[in-house]
């Protein structure tokens, strides 16, 4: 199942001192449809009109997608605006390199943290962006138009993009928003959302780091954590409340909506909701994939990265300027590496190798089970469990380049860097009939 940068919906019952929750992608402009019932039986007070509605104001108008220019629809992180005056709170780790981009020797904001008492002392941040989700739409159909079961994939995917800017640009047409058409569930569902994307995001304030990272990496993907995880920002806008470029002209977003903080606490078996941009799942694994995850992949990639840091710390920890300059990079490179650590340990500890096992036993015998199933699926995991095979050297070496040369050297990063001057070069060379000797 492949995530869309939408929403993520968990019900927490707090239950004793357990935590249960309903699973899923729940879809904002499905809501109504398949789960508003159930949440209301659970304690929800809200309807679903509240959560999402395309003529009035609603929770998804204080929910923040926030990305960069360039790529404004690949959401790093979630941001929520607390105030009418464009107040957003997120993650001490989603503004980590905005804090350390500011840091110098003399104002080392990631280590003593930093607050701004006025307007004019909030920082900006080039290339940060702040979506907001405008509508949603089912394009399936129209994405689909004209792919058959029997084109070549090659063929299938040149249709579906053609559909897909077809659809992009109708929604965009004569708008100042912006439209992304993404896939779910592996390409059989498409959804499409429209986003207003605000440029100017102005640092506001941030814990020292022994709050905001409190148990490092040591915590890091555990619970509970007790870390002070979190940093405020203010999106800002034109005069007119329209998305603009950075400009000392430029006011606090006046939002549709903000969340309204409540002092009162929380109880035992008070609803809990979360809406947000969550990563992307890949729930409907194969057991080969798990395997090779398990046994190939994340090791070897745990031991490229445990090599970087250790590097990456002895010179953050000889030098003051280096460990400033590195901190966002270090911690990038340790999420990771956490995270491939706790997937070993919880998949084996899970059996989930072996429930994957009894799945699959039980889908072929589904797909042997009439002749018409037998024709469309009987088969399919015999051929998967060869591909596994053949791509599993091949994932291995995939992951020595990006780890080890393409993402984990900047040497490399930066020599691709002068492709680019090179290609502008012959641009300016041909625009004005330029001709250089060397």
């Amino acid at each position: 199942m492949r995530k869309i940068s939408l929403l993520l919906l968990a019900v927490l019952l707090l239950i004793g001192s357990t935590v249960k929750a309903d699973e899923g992608m729940w879809i904002p402009m499905l809501l109504k449809k398949y789960n508003i019932e159930d949440m209301q039986k659970a304690g929800f007070k809200l309807t679903a009109e509240d959560i999402y509605d395309i003529n009035q104001a609603c929770l998804k108008d204080a929910v923040v997608g926030l990305g960069r220019e360039g790529r404004p629809f690949h959401h790093f992180c979630t941001g929520e605006l607390v105030s009418d005056q464009g107040l957003m709170i997120t993650n001490h780790h989603c503004g980590y390199g905005a804090i350390q981009s500011h840091s110098t020797l003399e104002h080392d904001y990631l280590k003593d943290g930093f607050w701004a008492m006025s307007r004019e002392e909030e920082l900006a941040n080039e290339g940060i962006t702040a979506s907001f989700l405008i509508r949603m739409a089912d394009v399936t159909v129209k994405v689909l138009d004209g792919v058959t079961d029997d084109m070549k994939e090659s063929d299938r995917q040149k249709l579906i993009k053609k559909n897909t800017k077809a659809i992009i640009e109708e929604a965009e047409k004569d708008t100042n928003y912006r439209a992304s058409v993404k896939a779910y569930f592996n390409g059989n569902q498409y959804f499409m959302a429209v986003y207003e994307i605000f440029k100017d995001v102005r640092l506001v304030g941030a814990p020292p780091s022994a709050i905001g990272k409190f148990g490092g990496d040591t915590d890091n993907w555990m619970w509970p954590r007790h870390t002070g995880d979190f940093s405020m920002f203010r999106i800002y806008a034109g005069k007119d409340n329209k998305p603009a470029s950075y400009s000392k002209d430029n006011v606090p977003l006046k939002p549709k909506q903000s969340f309204k903080i409540s002092l009162k606490g929380v109880n035992q078996d008070d609803f809990t909701m979360v809406f947000g941009y969550p990563g992307t799942t890949t729930e409907y694994l194969t057991s080969y994939a798990l395997k090779m995850m398990t046994e190939v992949d994340n090791p070897h990639k745990i031991k490229i990265r445990t090599k970087k840091l250790d590097l990456m710390r002895a010179d953050m920890d000889a030098s003051p300027m280096v460990r400033i300059q590195y901190s966002a990079k270090y911690a990038g490179v340790a999420n990771s590496w956490k995270r491939w650590q706790g997937e070993i340990k919880g998949l084996n500890r899970l059996n989930a190798i072996e429930k994957k096992e009894a799945l699959e036993k039980k889908f072929e015998e589904w797909a042997n089970s009439t002749p018409e199933l037998k024709k469309k699926y009987a088969g399919i995991l015999a051929k998967m469990k060869a591909y596994y095979n053949q791509v599993t050297p091949l994932s291995l070496a995939r992951d020595y380049a990006m780890e080890a040369g393409f993402r984990g050297a900047e040497t490399v990063g930066l020599a691709g860097k002068f492709k680019t001057l090179s290609i502008l070069r012959k641009r300016i060379q041909k625009r004005f009939n330029l001709n250089y000797t060397n």
